[in-house]
């Protein structure tokens, strides 16, 4: 069986992907975000090379494992003042 994360988007991500939530399968969080560049263009990944992932709550590297029960968020940069 496949591991299936919820993804979360916030700001520019959730634009470009035109939802704010969504699941996707994967077994790592490479894997995980792989398949969102895949399912959500250029746009996406572009805003993804400069946005932070957390998963569930914690900052995560693109090699942490990612289960059923997992949210992985895709926070972009905050500008303004």
């Amino acid at each position: 069986m496949t591991d299936v994360a919820q993804l979360v988007l916030l700001g520019p991500a959730r634009e470009a992907a035109g939802t704010k939530s969504d699941t996707v399968e994967g077994g790592t969080l490479d894997i995980v975000l792989d398949a969102a560049v895949e399912r959500y263009g250029d746009e996406f990944k572009t805003i993804l090379a400069v946005s932070q992932v957390w998963v569930n709550g914690e900052p995560a590297e693109v090699n942490d494992p990612v289960g059923a029960n997992d949210v992985v968020t895709v926070l972009p940069p905050v500008s303004g003042g």
